[in-house]
C-alpha cells in the first residue's frame, strides 16, 4: 500500500480469521492523511540531499540539451536586457545610476534579478514538472523546489564571471565589502524559494498561476531596483521599499560588489526580515498542503 504526502501510520487493526484453530490473525496497518500545520522535516530533506543533487543535475542537462548555445544563455539573457535599459532608461529616460556607468549598474542588478527570477520560476513549476514521480512514490516534496532553486546557481555563476570582465573594464575594484556577497546570494536563494514555494502549492490546485508568473516575475522587476536606485526615493520611504524583499538585495549586491556611494543598511534589514517570513511562511504552507499533492496533480 503506498504512502502519499505526509501520510503515516495511525493505526493497527487485527484481521478476523474465519477459524481462529487454523488461521493466526494478521495486523493490519491503517495509513491516514496527515491533519492540521505540519513542522518542517530538515532532517528528512538532508537524508533525501542526494536526490536534491540528483534533480539538479538532470535540470541542468534537460536545460542546455541540444541548445547551440549551451550556457552561453546565462549570459546573452541579462546582457541583452542591459543594452535595452542603457539605451531606454539610461540615455533617453536620464535614470541616474549613483555616479556609476550605467551598463555596469543595471548589469550588475539583472544578473542578480536573472538568478531570483529562474530559481522562482522553477519552484513555482516543479511540482508540475515531477508530476509522474510524485504520484509513484513518497520522498519529501520540499526537496523539488529546493533543486529547481539551487539549479540556477550554476547560470548564476556564469553571469558573475561576466560581471567581473565589465568591473575590469569600467576600473571598478571591489572593496572589503564584497565579503558579503554570499549573504546577499543567500537572501536571494531564500526569497525565490519561499515565494516560489507559496507558488508552487498553489500550482497545484489553481492552474492559473503558470500564466500569471510571467506577468508577476515582470512585475516584481519594476517594483525592485533594478534599473534605477533606490535613492530616488527619500526617507521614510526608501527603508519602508525594503519590505519588497529583493530591493535591499538588489542595492546590497551593488553596495558590495561596486562600492555605492549610499549604505543600504536599513532597507537590507527589512528586506531579511521580508525575506525570512515570506520563506517560513512557504515552507509550512507548502507542508500544509502536502497531503494532497499526489491526488490532485
Amino acid at each position: 500500500m503506498g504512502i502519499h504526502g505526509d501520510q503515516k501510520p495511525c493505526g493497527i487493526v487485527e484481521d478476523a480469521a474465519a477459524d481462529p484453530r487454523t488461521v493466526v490473525p494478521q495486523p493490519r496497518t491503517l495509513i491516514c492523511p496527515s491533519q492540521g500545520w505540519l513542522p518542517v522535516n530538515l532532517a528528512e530533506i538532508w537524508d533525501y540531499r542526494e536526490l536534491i543533487w540528483f534533480l539538479i543535475w538532470r535540470d541542468l542537462k534537460v536545460r542546455y540539451r541540444q541548445t547551440v548555445l549551451g550556457a552561453l544563455w546565462a549570459i546573452i539573457q541579462p546582457f541583452s536586457m542591459m543594452i535595452v535599459f542603457s539605451v531606454f532608461f539610461g540615455k533617453l529616460g536620464g535614470i541616474p545610476s549613483d555616479g556609476l556607468p550605467y551598463p555596469l549598474f543595471s548589469f550588475t542588478g539583472l544578473v542578480l534579478w536573472s538568478f531570483f527570477a529562474q530559481g522562482l520560476g522553477g519552484a513555482a513549476n516543479s511540482l508540475i514538472a515531477n508530476q509522474d514521480v510524485i504520484r509513484k512514490v513518497y520522498f519529501p516534496r520540499l526537496t523539488v523546489p529546493i533543486a529547481a532553486v539551487l539549479t540556477g546557481v550554476a547560470d548564476f555563476g556564469i553571469s558573475f564571471s561576466m560581471l567581473v570582465v565589465m568591473l575590469m573594464f569600467y576600473g571598478v575594484f571591489p572593496t572589503a565589502d564584497v565579503l558579503w556577497l554570499p549573504v546577499l546570494a543567500l537572501l536571494t536563494i531564500a526569497t525565490a524559494l519561499g515565494a516560489g514555494l507559496w507558488l508552487a502549492a498553489w500550482n497545484v490546485r489553481y492552474r492559473d498561476v503558470r500564466h500569471i508568473l510571467p506577468f508577476l516575475v515582470q512585475l516584481w522587476m519594476f517594483l525592485s531596483p533594478v534599473a534605477y536606485p533606490s535613492s530616488l526615493l527619500s526617507e521614510p520611504w526608501r527603508t519602508l521599499y525594503g519590505l519588497n524583499p529583493m530591493a535591499g538585495v538588489v542595492e546590497g549586491f551593488r553596495w558590495a560588489l561596486l562600492g555605492a556611494r549610499i549604505s543600504p543598511g536599513p532597507i537590507i534589514g527589512l528586506s531579511t526580515i521580508s525575506s525570512l517570513i515570506i520563506l517560513t511562511g512557504g515552507a509550512y504552507y507548502f507542508r500544509r498542503m502536502e497531503r494532497c499533492f499526489a491526488d490532485l496533480i
